[in-house]
């Protein structure tokens, strides 16, 4: 089986389409379930973002991979498969785990170093594994790649590479201005109370805004984002959670808005908007960062608005400087990704070593018992020592090769020895298969609840 990943992002689409082919949470579910049940792949894990959309999986077949991916892609995302394949890179093997490590420290994302990506990642492979489309593979990858991410914030600068989404753009929105300079004082309001809505509301609370209202389909939780906002320690701010249908009024006593919700349609149409800017004084300042977009784009041509979206970030970002400690961080990547390669083809052969030494296990066993059939006068302090010099004696002879084979498989090129093994030792494959069975069985208990 082989890695595959098939995806799009903000650098191969503009965000036009990445905006029609966004999936939902449950889109995302359905998604795993039918790329399981396609013949090619054996595992499979989604990473949605607000500016990629990528599907992985553990395939037997390259190009029937490829096709099959694709076609599921197109399917639930709603996007032609003709309309769709010229924005669709293809990942596979070295290519699709450097691909994701560099994904996790922030390399691939629209503001390079942003640190959001890592917890996007961490929900995919919670995902995978609540519907247990990720097996042995995808878990190792998942997990190795946020150790990865968060190697590369911790020795290297990448920090200072960029900044969340949110921070870039409100950074947009103050023009210049100092942001804390600019939010001083301000009242914002909040649409949404998921991750990145909570992380907005937490930047502009540090920034220095005055209030922070949340509106939310989900009024539970517009509270319980007021509550963490506002507790004793925080950052002093006033909040208050309001219903979706109170959006109109709060509009026009804000200052500066963020909106990012699941919604499929626009949250905030251009009328709406207009409406709120009779009898005010001040400009009004929108941050979009929903994918699709949450705020109607005709509200650009609305006086005393200035609206910031994925698709003006994306151009903003676009001409950001990249700092040094890029190169500090694309020199891990690509030690990592050699380590894991080393790693994934060293416990591809562990099943096989397993099965040989089973093999001789019985074998002793089976003299031993014909040995003591032969010499039953035997006591059981010379029963012990015989058993026990066979059992040496088969150990000292495998002991060289089993490491050996495991140091050439973990090479490149180095999957041809487990063949190799099981043909010379004539091993069982149902033997073998049982291990690996029994390997991605231990590897999900082991990996479940460590997100």
């Amino acid at each position: 089986m082989s890695l595959l990943v098939v995806g799009l992002s903000h650098r191969s689409a503009p965000v036009s389409v990445l905006e029609r082919a966004s999936l939902s949470a449950d889109t995302q579910g359905k998604l795993l379930q039918d790329t399981l049940a396609a013949e090619p792949a054996a595992e499979a894990a989604v990473l949605a973002t607000c500016n990629r959309i990528e599907l992985y999986a553990d395939v037997d077949k390259f190009h029937a991979g490829v096709a099959e991916l694709s076609t599921l892609l197109s399917q639930h995302s709603g996007v032609g498969l003709e309309e769709l394949t010229p924005y669709l890179y293809v990942h596979y093997e070295d290519r699709a785990v450097h691909h994701l490590f560099s994904v996790a420290c922030g390399l691939d994302s629209m503001v390079v170093g942003e640190g959001q990506i890592l917890g996007q990642i961490k929900d995919s492979l919670a995902l995978g594994q609540e519907l247990h489309s990720a097996g042995r593979l995808l878990n190792d990858l998942f997990q190795q790649s946020l150790r990865v991410g968060k190697r590369a914030h911790s020795e290297t600068g990448i920090d200072r590479a960029g900044q969340s989404l949110v921070t870039f753009g409100l950074e947009q929105l103050a023009d210049g201005t100092p942001t804390e300079e600019w939010a001083a004082g301000r009242t914002a309001l909040v649409i949404g109370a998921g991750s990145m809505s909570s992380l907005a509301a937490a930047t502009l609370a540090r920034a220095g805004v005055a209030e922070i209202v949340v509106a939310n389909r989900t009024r539970e939780r517009a509270e319980r984002l007021v509550r963490i906002l506002t507790e004793p320690g925080g950052t002093g701010v006033r909040a208050r959670a309001v219903d979706m249908a109170s959006v109109g009024d709060e509009l026009a006593r804000a200052d500066v808005v963020v909106s990012c919700t699941g919604a499929t349609g626009l949250v905030l149409r251009a009328e709406a908007v207009e409406a709120a800017l009779d009898g005010r004084e001040g400009p009004l300042a929108l941050l979009d960062l929903a994918m699709p977009r949450d705020i109607d784009a005709a509200v650009h041509r609305l006086d005393g608005v200035r609206l910031v979206d994925i698709e003006s970030l994306a151009e903003a970002s676009a001409d950001a400087p990249m700092a040094a400690d890029v190169d500090r961080v694309r020199t891990i990547v690509a030690a990592e990704v050699a380590a894991f390669g080393a790693a994934q083809r060293a416990a591809h052969i562990t099943p096989t070593v397993v099965a040989l030494r089973t093999m001789a296990a019985d074998v002793v066993a089976g003299e031993i018992a014909r040995l003591e059939g032969r010499l039953p006068d035997l006591d059981e302090r010379q029963r012990a020592e015989v058993s026990q010099t066979v059992r040496r004696v088969v150990d000292k002879l495998l002991h060289a090769p089993t490491v050996r084979i495991k140091q050439l498989a973990a090479e490149p090129g180095g999957a041809g020895y487990a063949d190799a093994l099981r043909t010379l030792f004539d091993l069982d494959p149902e033997t073998v298969a049982s291990v690996s069975r029994a390997d991605v069985t231990d590897a999900d208990i082991k990996n479940r609840g460590r997100v």
